[in-house]
């Protein structure tokens, strides 16, 4: 698949920004839909190519499930863990379609990594000039 520069760019921007905004943070990845990483950041030891190719089966699963249920289009999914929890958010800008992985420590609160998640897939999906 062929992520136009320009929003290789943006996805960077934008990973760091969550990173930066949310404390407990401890990595973004954003990733094509068949699981190859096009940004990340992190502090800590991740491997982002891992964390990319399990959020696009994770975002796949999502968006069955939300259609059999009839939810409508499935826009984050929650994996919650003893020590954190993990975001995985689809994103559709224009004919490109991403996924947005978020790692989070137990430290960090799930309503404000949502929320910044969720405005970090907006401004990838918003039309550039």
């Amino acid at each position: 698949m062929k992520i136009p520069h320009a929003l290789k760019l943006r996805a960077a921007v934008e990973a760091r920004r969550v990173l930066d905004e949310v404390t407990g943070i401890a990595s973004v990845v954003v990733a094509t839909p068949d699981g190859f990483e096009i940004a990340s950041v992190a502090r800590r030891d991740i491997e982002p190519a891992r964390i990319a190719a399990m959020a696009s089966s994770i975002a796949a699963i999502g968006a069955v499930v939300s259609q059999e249920a009839r939810l409508g289009r499935c826009t984050c999914i929650t994996v919650a863990t003893d020590n954190g929890f993990a975001l995985v958010s689809p994103v559709h800008s224009g004919e490109t379609s991403l996924v947005v992985n978020v790692i989070a420590d137990a430290d960090a609160v799930l309503a404000q990594a949502m929320y910044r998640t969720a405005a970090c897939v907006r401004a990838l999906e918003a039309p550039q000039p």
